[in-house]
């Protein structure tokens, strides 16, 4: 190959990545968005009870339960952490297989 074939296949090659790399950006962002409405329906279920009872509850299943939260539990894992009635839980949501950071 001549240098001009190198340069075509470098230049090729470059688009490729290029093209591979905003695929996954666009990837990361799409589920971060995904994730970030569960965190926030999540939120607002918890918000919504201690606007109504005075009080956050001690586990997410409460909300499910009593405030019609809503998520698939097969996509998604949420950690819900009560300190105090008085105090917003710590809220995290991790899609399952993505790891969590």
């Amino acid at each position: 190959m001549n240098r001009r074939d190198w340069i075509k296949l470098a230049a090729i090659a470059a688009v490729l990545i290029f093209a591979l790399v905003l695929a996954n950006r666009i990837d990361v962002a799409h589920e971060s968005a995904e994730t970030e409405i569960v965190r926030n329906a999540v939120k607002n279920a918890a918000l919504t009870c201690y606007a109504v009872e005075g009080a956050y509850p001690e586990d997410v299943e409460y909300l499910r339960q009593n405030y019609r939260l809503a998520y698939d539990e097969d996509r998604y894992f949420v950690t819900y952490e009560a300190f105090a009635s008085n105090m917003l839980p710590d809220i995290y949501v991790t899609e399952k297989g993505a790891g969590m950071l």
